[in-house]
């Protein structure tokens, strides 16, 4: 009983000098004993938010393979330590219980979709990518004038994409021969 009546919030106060009540006498054992998921990371790893086109910088902190909180980097000449509320949540893309990890397939007129490995739909991919551009190859027009091109080739970027990836892909398309390539972030 002693003990308890120590522990009364004024009095816990007035023994440890925090009078007005704003330091360690106001918290509990528990909050004590709290430690931070960042305090527990086994390393930080600096990162670009994946969202949008700005490029925030982010630092990951990840313990034993697994990533355990996800905050805005302040040496970011970007974002200077700051995110919005999706990229603040990002970890949230890594760790749902939702998240798909395999490739699905849906062949055609099939109601259900089907797993496949990594390397078949890359295969099945590159496949109809050298097919569609050696059906629809345009080496010249009517007049002679060289083309060099293919029309049944098209990229639609999107705005979740940052300015690297977005150059890389443009410059992946246009060695493809396309030349309807468009980014949402200019429609």
């Amino acid at each position: 009983m002693p003990r308890m009546f120590l522990d009364w919030p004024v009095l816990r106060q007035l023994r440890t000098g925090d009078v007005l009540g704003r330091g360690p006498a106001v918290q509990s054992q528990r909050t004590r004993d709290w430690t931070a998921r960042t305090a527990t990371a086994d390393r930080v790893v600096g990162s670009i938010c994946p969202y949008c086109a700005v490029g925030c910088g982010q630092r990951i902190y990840v313990k034993d393979e697994r990533i355990v909180h996800i905050e805005g980097d302040p040496d970011s000449p970007i974002s200077r330590g700051r995110l919005c509320p999706k990229g603040s949540a990002s970890e949230q893309l890594v760790n749902s219980p939702q998240r798909q990890t395999t490739v699905l397939y849906r062949r055609p007129h099939a109601t259900r979709w089907e797993s496949l490995d990594l390397d078949t739909a890359t295969d099945m991919i590159a496949d109809r990518v050298i097919e569609t551009r050696r059906r629809t190859w345009q080496d010249r027009d009517g007049s002679g004038r060289l083309l060099n091109r293919t029309m049944g080739i098209a990229s639609l970027g999107g705005a979740a994409l940052d300015n690297e990836e977005n150059y890389l892909i443009k410059k992946l398309f246009t060695a493809l021969g396309a030349v309807q390539i468009e980014n949402q972030a200019r429609i």
